[in-house]
């Protein structure tokens, strides 16, 4: 910006010495201007020459120096001030931001907490983290980072190794078991023994591999250079031509000024600027030109699972109660509990309590067992959530199929037990963002031609993700080392973008093409080693982020194309005598404002090919997502509601069976109506087409129909119905519950995501 300005102060002070009459001052502070900016020039050609580089700043340079050897100072001053803008616009928005790990390094693990020997008590001293050696006995208190590799001692530890692994959920490791540094206890005091020193433990390897693999990655070559590949070589020819035929080496420098390659120097980085602005209103942060200009040119996108196309948290996902048992009763109960526990399973369940509108209750004489869960009294029930040795009677049957269940579908159990006996189990998953889907599907129209999962989950709950939105392939139970190989495998086919969020993921996305960090949850491991930050809790901002990089990338290409064709026309015309030095740098000057302007078409939307929802429908829509999230429970509880038909007694079944019918008729059904009534038509007119929206609103007849049959055979139970009417309702509440959950899927995947604002 320095030389920018001197370059600046320079021609308009020769400018006003011109008008003023001192001609000899004008030509001396030209000249001067010429000089200041010809030195830096001619040092960065050279360093790029050393490198075997040629590029548009080569032109630039020989066209100062052949305007200051024969005299044609105003136009070497309109030149050098054209040369500096861009290269200060280059250097301060485009230039590829250097992978600083300094913030990987901030948040390691830095203090110890170690056992004073020679002592009986148990005395501890924090000490650095470097400073602990292998033998050491440590504490890990809860909610703190492992600061080195260690076995567990004494006492089970709870420890979650999402940044990592990837793995979502925390783990319980037994004594003897290994803890890695990096990971956090989110259970009780953990105790370990140190088995490597901080620069020989996990956290350190991953700030060691995020650092090779980022100077491991092959130099980008910028737009402007590769344009100026081709430029230059035929500007030197028809310099040399001119000179030659006409003998007057004022020709030659003619050339030269109308070749500077300004539309490269100034309308491609102005684009890219334009492209990063828009990304940036969209909450996606791109660090320079080049990253946008490599994300343009993408073709093969690689994903973490967990906090990528997942929530990166536990969710409950499913309530099963023993017979007679309500879910509700049982999820309020745990909330209730559970407001007093740090565990972060805790926290899941009390949001399950919240967001289901229940009023949760205080809980007294609350206490936390170590490694097993937290008991106390809600509402003058003995309450029990954890494991189920904590509950303490028999596991039942219902509760063991429960169990097994989770195993198979990638869940977590925590069991409820209320007054003595096991009353519930609520299983816990990590559950798909509501617009990964959708993303890919984006991102395929976009021109991503390959999509790969990679990551350190288990490879059955990846393969079953992996399905769901999309996948090509899936790499499961990857190291960060792993991560790494597989990335640099599919770059040696194409261009690559890896997106990811935790610690784990910052070697791969160093060693991508492009590395975008979801950054919306603070991961600075993940932003710092990345290229490319979104700093909003939406996967969809990807995609958005994708399209723009290609309109961007194609409105620079345009302007460069269309700024060197008329370069080279107007090199014919200063060839052939035409134009002398000075007009030649007035016309560049004239093509340069033409690409400017079209440069900056990339700070507009563009045609859209994606529909939106705006205002007050996009309000709607929220309110209508928010009523999905609260009506979920209700709806997971059916099959439970069914099974349970046949073993409630009268009283207790007319009661649940009373709650059902105002669910469904004071919750669901006005809630579809409304979809339907006030939503379906602003979406229909978004997506166009004679009635896009006609297979939701047959699901909503569907789920119409199946709540008036619902009604009638409730009616008919409470008269004292048969076998068969108990029969068929379970099978209404079956179906219902199915279709349901899929309309629900498909509203939020297809319909709720347009109310992005």
């Amino acid at each position: 910006m320095a030389l920018t300005t001197a370059a600046v102060t320079g021609l308009a002070a020769g400018g006003v010495a011109t008008f003023v009459g001192a001609g000899g001052l004008a030509t001396a502070v030209w000249s001067v201007t010429i000089v200041v900016v010809l030195l830096p020039a001619v040092w960065w050609v050279a360093g790029a020459l050393r490198q075997r580089q040629f590029g548009a700043d080569t032109i630039a340079v020989l066209a100062l120096i052949s305007t200051l050897a024969v005299g044609e100072h105003l136009a070497g001053a309109v030149i050098a001030v054209m040369f500096s803008g861009g290269r200060a616009l280059e250097e301060r928005a485009t230039q590829r931001a250097e992978r600083d790990l300094s913030a990987l390094m901030s948040i390691a693990p830095r203090y110890a907490h170690r056992r004073l020997t020679g002592s009986d008590a148990e005395t501890y001293e924090t000490i650095e983290a470097s400073e602990v050696r292998v033998g050491d006995q440590l504490i890990v208190r809860p909610g703190e980072a492992v600061p080195v590799d260690g076995t567990t001692v004494k006492e089970p530890a709870t420890i979650d190794e999402s940044m990592i692994t990837g793995e979502p959920l925390p783990v319980e490791i037994e004594p003897g078991g290994e803890v890695r540094s990096g990971t956090v206890n989110v259970g009780s005091p953990a105790y370990l023994v140190c088995t490597a020193t901080a620069d020989d433990s996990t956290y350190t390897g991953l700030v060691r591999l995020a650092r090779e693999a980022a100077a491991g990655s092959a130099p980008f070559v910028r737009m402007a250079d590769r344009y100026a590949a081709f430029l230059l070589p035929a500007t030197l020819v028809l310099a040399g031509l001119a000179w030659l035929w006409s003998g007057d080496p004022v020709r030659a420098v003619a050339v030269l000024v109308v070749a500077t390659p300004c539309p490269l120097i100034l309308a491609v980085p102005i684009a890219f600027v334009s492209g990063m602005s828009r990304c940036a209103r969209r909450g996606v942060v791109v660090k320079g030109g080049a990253a946008l200009d490599r994300l343009a040119q993408a073709r093969v996108l690689l994903f973490d699972k967990t906090g990528t196309v997942t929530q990166g948290r536990p969710v409950v996902a499913d309530t099963v109660t023993a017979p007679n048992v309500p879910a509700d009763h049982v999820v309020r109960l745990a909330a209730s509990l559970d407001q007093a526990s740090s565990h972060v399973l805790a926290g899941a369940i009390v949001e399950a309590g919240t967001s289901a509108g229940m009023a949760l209750s205080a809980p007294s004489d609350v206490v936390e067992v170590l490694g097993q869960g937290v008991r106390g009294e809600v509402d003058g029930h003995a309450v029990a959530v954890g494991k189920a040795a904590l509950v303490g009677a028999p596991v039942p049957a219902w509760a063991e199929a429960a169990r097994r269940r989770a195993a198979t579908n990638g869940m977590i159990t925590v069991f409820v037990g209320v007054d003595g006996r096991c009353a519930g189990v609520l299983l816990l998953r990590d559950r798909i963002r509501d617009d990964a889907a959708r993303t890919m599907r984006l991102l395929r129209r976009a021109g991503i031609e390959r999509t790969v999962m990679i990551t350190g989950d288990r490879a059955d709950a990846a393969a079953r993700v992996a399905a769901r939105v999309g996948a090509d392939a899936v790499h499961a139970e990857q190291t960060p080392a792993g991560k790494v190989d597989a990335v640099r495998a599919e770059t040696a086919q194409a261009k690559t973008l890896m997106v990811g969020d935790g610690i784990n993921d910052a070697p791969a996305l160093a060693a991508a093409d492009v590395g975008v960090a979801l950054g919306a949850r603070g991961a600075s491991a993940s932003s710092e080693a990345a290229d490319v930050v979104i700093t909003v809790d939406r996967l969809s901002r990807l995609a958005e982020a994708v399209a723009i990089a290609r309109r961007t990338r194609a409105i620079a290409r345009q302007s460069a194309v269309v700024g060197i064709g008329l370069s080279v026309i107007a090199m014919g015309a200063a060839a052939a005598g035409v134009l002398t030095p000075v007009v030649g740098a007035l016309v560049q000057e004239a093509i340069d404002v033409v690409v400017i302007l079209n440069a900056l078409r990339a700070l507009g939307p563009g045609r859209s090919r994606t529909p939106q929802l705006r205002g007050d429908v996009a309000d709607l829509v929220r309110q209508l997502d928010e009523t999905h999230r609260r009506i979920r429970p209700r709806i997971a509880a059916l099959p439970q509601l069914a099974e349970d038909l046949a073993d409630l007694d009268p009283p207790e079944l007319h009661s649940r069976l009373d709650e059902l019918i105002a669910f469904l008729t004071g919750e669901l059904l006005p809630h579809e109506q409304v979809d339907e009534e006030l939503l379906y038509p602003h979406v229909g007119k978004a997506l166009g087409g004679t009635d896009a929206t006609a297979p939701m609103s047959q699901q909503h007849a569907e789920i119409v129909d199946l709540v008036r049959q619902i009604e009638l055979l409730v009616a008919e139970t409470k008269a004292g119905g048969s076998p068969e009417t108990l029969r068929d309702l379970r099978h209404a509440l079956l179906a219902l519950h199915s279709i349901v959950r899929l309309h629900n899927a498909s509203e939020e995947q297809n319909y709720h995501v347009l109310a992005d604002g």
